[in-house]
């Protein structure tokens, strides 16, 4: 087994090994060049389980060491690693089906419990007060999308502080899958589904201390997030995350044991990615380039620009 210490310089190394190569490519801006030698972020999923390493608290504490963030993503097989996990700047659930037929039959899983496993480590999710929690919903048309309200019973177990729902994404033809284009979920669709999550929950447990609403989008992502209305203050979300502040908070509580909430790392979030904003969760200061040619581009510029004249209206 690696080591915590190799692991995370290693990736540090090679990040910065990777950037190296861009150096001179034409449209790499230089700010973002020499921006890119520092690591700010490290999300701990994708390909396996991040949760079962025996030193991942270890790990976490050399990330926030150096002021690096943690998204940890975990399966929900592991409920006892999860309750013994150290604070993350944010720590998912990944909830691929709502009933035990349909994670079986989604996940594949390698457990014979693997639903008692599920429930259980959504129950150690309620406990993580300390760090930001997520149900992270991945829809999979004619697969997961069908039960709205088995979802909802599954959120009453967790209770997350939010609730990401994404379309999955078409990688081509496999073998080992047989998935295609038509199972990925327009984003208009995914944006229903989060509505009749809030809609349902609402009717089926007024009396929830969760009361969720659509807080984000990401349209070019096919994301949108789903968020307790204490996230909102004054009328404005504050879904975004205060880096600094959490490495404040993590350093305090690796020195004193004080523990301390998500709430307190919260940061508002920007008006451009509110849910049903005009920019649909693209940043403004970005360039988005969807075709090929200066004509194209310059009739999307047009028609943008009408469009924001026809909202200033």
């Amino acid at each position: 087994m690696d080591d915590a210490k190799v692991i995370v310089n290693g990736a540090i190394t090679n990040h910065q090994k990777m950037i190296k190569k861009l150096k001179g490519v034409p449209g790499v801006k230089p700010e973002r060049y020499k921006e890119a030698f520092t690591v700010r972020h490290c999300a701990l999923s994708l390909v396996g389980e991040p949760i079962m390493y025996p030193q991942i608290n270890e790990f976490l504490d050399l990330l926030h060491g150096k002021g690096i963030s943690s998204f940890l993503v975990t399966n929900a097989q592991f409920p006892e690693r999860i309750r013994n996990l150290n604070p993350c700047t944010q720590l998912y659930v990944s909830i691929d089906a709502a009933t035990k037929d349909t994670l079986k039959a989604v996940d594949r899983p390698l457990f014979k419990d693997f639903w008692e496993r599920f429930i259980s480590s959504l129950k150690a999710l309620r406990g993580k007060n300390i760090t930001r929690t997520v149900y992270r919903l991945t829809l999979v048309k004619e697969w997961n999308m069908g039960d709205v309200s088995a979802y909802c019973k599954l959120l009453t177990i967790g209770l997350p502080l939010l609730i990401e729902i994404k379309a999955v994404t078409y990688c081509g033809d496999s073998k080992a899958s047989s998935l295609t284009i038509k199972n990925t979920p327009y984003h208009e669709e995914v944006c229903k589904f989060g509505e009749q999550i809030c809609k349902t929950y609402q009717e089926m447990y007024p009396d929830s201390e969760r009361r969720y609403e659509l807080a984000c989008e990401h349209e070019h992502s096919n994301c949108i997030l789903i968020a307790d209305t204490k996230l909102k203050q004054n009328g404005k979300w504050n879904t975004w995350i205060d880096y600094d502040k959490f490495q404040a908070l993590y350093e305090n509580w690796s020195r004193t044991g004080e523990t301390f909430s998500a709430f307190q790392y919260m940061a508002p979030t920007p008006e451009w990615a509110v849910y049903g904003s005009t920019e649909h969760g693209f940043d403004p200061d970005e360039m988005r380039v969807r075709k090929k040619g200066k004509k194209a581009r310059q009739e999307r510029q047009d028609k943008e620009g009408k469009e924001k004249e026809n909202a200033a209206d």
